[in-house]
């Protein structure tokens, strides 16, 4: 059975003990007196944790949005031409399955109405997620038992405590935040089949209210906006590691900034509060309490390192790890919104897409390319998707393989060949195995795998199922 230890977050451990008080009085140890600055430090790890999620999509954003190559303005979409190249890492993990339409919208002042085609039975999923990494809307609910497309809608993205009226037949979504991160994503084969899938993104349309036309317009299309069409990446390096770039003070300036115009949920006052306490108010400059450097320091290499730890209630089994019930709506908890930025950014409900990543074998070892491996599926233990699933292997920092004879990523959509018992045999290595057709082709070195359900079934996320170890051969 799958691993699910319940742990909760640092802050829901914190109020379920002693209610609503600092942290630093949870994270202290019993009969031990805190030096003058120790509150410091634990308060900016705190801290970190509570606004990386933050700080990373306002990184995002800013990288993706402008009249520059390879940016689009707000309130535009911009169209993934093309399947990824090999070397590809921008975004990490990049995705073999499907075609990308990604757009920030701004629901600062109105809202921002988006119209989607009618796909005719081709598998699309879209979500849009708040300034804190939350899923406020989703087509997952929509897709039922059997996933058969998607069909014609439109969503009005509307700021929070707005009285306007919309358009009929409109569906709305309130989000708290002044920005909004846009994703759909439209399943091909590449070659041919991108062909119809460039006609279902050029039908997409996103404008402000104010712009909307009755009359059966529906906004603009990215192109008509100046957006790039290319698949080349938005800023030098990911907006992960632009984050790592960051000081103590750059991160919490960037924190206060992004603060003013995305407020927390109104259950985190809390968080402000401690945020307040470290010298960090939204829209102002940071000022940390006076002679605690080292302590500042201190607790932000911490938060570093609690922000690439996976929290104790992610699901793990057989080597591989996923977020479970909470992907996309983690409430109180922190260090699971924080870990999942960090590792999943732009992570969906687990209806829409569960993604499961492993990095070593049945023994615990390394993935590497000179080794030879097997995941074995039983007949009953074959990835649970109402949509389609595949596995695609990647360099250990979610690159492409630059030297791959080919890219590709193996599923049930691309010639799975069952055992005569129903079970499927998938082979992991270098070269293509003599008369073996589920093969999924990996880098020579270190790497890791990456299976994505798309459309899930809740058996993903119940604790009852689990991906099959790698089995080094």
């Amino acid at each position: 059975m799958t691993t699910k230890r319940r742990e909760f977050s640092f802050y829901r451990t914190c109020f379920a003990v002693a209610g609503v008080v600092l942290m630093a009085g949870c994270a202290s140890a019993p009969g031990v007196a805190p030096s003058e600055t120790g509150w410091v430090k634990d308060e900016v790890s705190d801290s970190y944790v509570f606004g990386f999620p933050l700080v990373l999509m306002d990184v995002a954003r800013e990288a993706a949005t402008g009249n520059a190559p390879g940016r689009s303005e707000t309130n535009t979409l911009r169209h993934t031409q093309s399947l990824p190249p090999v070397g590809a890492s921008n975004p990490p993990d990049p995705n073999l399955d499907t075609l990308g339409s990604t757009g920030w919208l701004d629901v600062g002042s109105e809202p921002v109405l988006v119209s989607l085609p009618d796909t005719h039975g081709r598998y699309m999923d879209v979500r849009a997620l708040d300034m804190w990494t939350n899923v406020v809307w989703s087509t997952g609910a929509q897709l039922g038992d059997r996933v058969s497309g998607l069909k014609a809608q439109t969503i009005a993205f509307v700021p929070a405590g707005w009285k306007g009226t919309l358009p009929a037949r409109v569906e709305r979504v309130e989000v708290g935040t002044r920005y909004v991160w846009f994703l759909a994503r439209i399943q091909t084969r590449g070659g041919s089949d991108l062909a119809p899938v460039h006609k279902l993104q050029r039908a997409m349309r996103v404008a402000p209210l104010s712009a909307w036309d009755e009359h059966g317009g529906r906004g603009v299309d990215a192109s008509a906006a100046g957006a790039s069409q290319s698949g080349d990446p938005v800023a030098p390096g990911t907006p992960g590691s632009q984050v790592a770039a960051l000081d103590a003070n750059g991160f919490f300036d960037r924190l206060s900034r992004a603060l003013a115009d995305n407020p927390p949920a109104p259950e985190d006052p809390h968080a402000l509060k401690i945020l307040a306490d470290i010298g960090v108010r939204p829209g102002d400059a940071v000022k940390f309490p006076r002679s605690a450097k080292n302590a500042v320091a201190a607790g932000y290499a911490d938060g570093r390192t609690r922000v690439a730890t996976a929290p104790s209630n992610v699901l793990a089994g057989n080597g591989w790890q996923w977020v479970g019930d909470d992907a996309g709506n983690y409430g109180p908890d922190y260090s699971l919104r924080a870990y999942t930025a960090y590792a999943q950014p732009g992570l969906a409900k687990n209806a829409d897409e569960v993604r499961a990543r492993v990095t070593v074998d049945s023994e615990g070892h390394q993935l590497n390319g000179a080794n030879r491996y097997v995941i074995h599926f039983t007949a009953k233990q074959l990835p649970p998707a109402r949509g389609f699933w595949s596995i695609t292997a990647y360099t250990t920092d979610g690159a492409l393989d630059a030297v791959a004879p080919v890219r590709v990523a193996f599923g049930d959509r691309n010639g799975a060949r069952r055992n005569r018992d129903g079970s499927l045999d998938v082979h992991v290595a270098a070269q293509r195995p003599r008369g073996s057709a589920n093969w999924v082709p990996v880098p020579r070195g270190d790497f890791r795998l990456v299976l994505r359900i798309y459309a899930a079934t809740h058996a993903a996320v119940d604790g009852n199922w689990q991906p099959p170890a790698v089995e080094r051969q």
